[in-house]
């Protein structure tokens, strides 16, 4: 080993040597560096880790207030507040003024709105072929005294069944003839009693009279113009 042999001189074989001597040591001082550096890099990395987490403060979270601004510090833009327009003011209406009711004199002539003509049977029934007595009435209903003809041509009292058809009438066959102005004080009631025959008639009396059955009937008196309601009578 010390004393090479080959066809070079030693000196090559040497030098050689050397070289390859020297190539190994580069590579076993080049390699323990490596591991030294490595080593010292990973120790100071995992310090200044650990300084950094033991020497820097830990910043707390940002709170809701700051990330969204607070209510109270932006504006809130109120709506304006509604106007209020006073309705104009409606004038009542003009009361509806009552028509004056009709103005009476004392002693005129009295209308037919001024007097109430009925009729009256007492009994309100009476027997089939009987001969009753039935009373005319007028009555001035008016606040004056007036005048009305009562002449006996005038007043009238007919005989009416259910359906209202005329069965007899105190004119048809008796007719009476008077002249009678008359003067009704305000007030005044005047009754003109006739006896009926118990018969139909017809106006003129042309008709065959007989005798109504048994049954309702009406009454019904009239003063010339006025006529005064219907009032119910039987026959039995």
């Amino acid at each position: 080993m010390l004393h090479p042999v080959g066809e070079l001189p030693p000196a090559v074989y040497w030098r050689r040597r050397a070289l390859l001597l020297g190539l190994l040591v580069a590579l076993v001082v080049g390699g323990g560096w490596a591991v030294v550096s490595a080593v010292a890099g990973g120790t100071d990395t995992t310090a200044v880790a650990e300084e950094t987490d033991a020497g820097s403060p830990v910043l707390p979270a940002p709170s809701l207030e700051q990330v969204v601004p607070s209510l109270a510090a932006g504006e809130t833009p109120t709506a304006p507040a509604p106007t209020t327009t006073e309705p104009a003011p409606v004038e009542p209406a003009p009361a509806p003024q009552t028509p004056a009711g009709p103005v009476y004199t004392e002693g005129q002539a009295c209308g037919d709105d001024m007097i109430a003509v009925g009729v009256a049977a007492d009994p309100a029934q009476a027997a089939v072929g009987s001969k009753p007595t039935f009373a005319l009435t007028v009555t001035n209903t008016s606040p004056v005294s007036c005048t009305r003809s009562l002449d006996a041509g005038l007043r009238e009292i007919v005989l009416l069944d259910g359906a209202g058809t005329r069965l007899w009438g105190s004119q048809d066959c008796f007719p009476e003839v008077s002249s009678e102005p008359r003067t009704l004080a305000a007030g005044e009631v005047l009754s003109y009693p006739l006896v009926w025959g118990g018969l139909t008639s017809t106006p003129g009396c042309a008709s065959e009279r007989v005798t109504p059955a048994p049954g309702a009937y009406q009454l019904q008196a009239r003063l010339d113009t006025a006529v005064g309601p219907a009032v119910p009578f039987s026959l039995v």
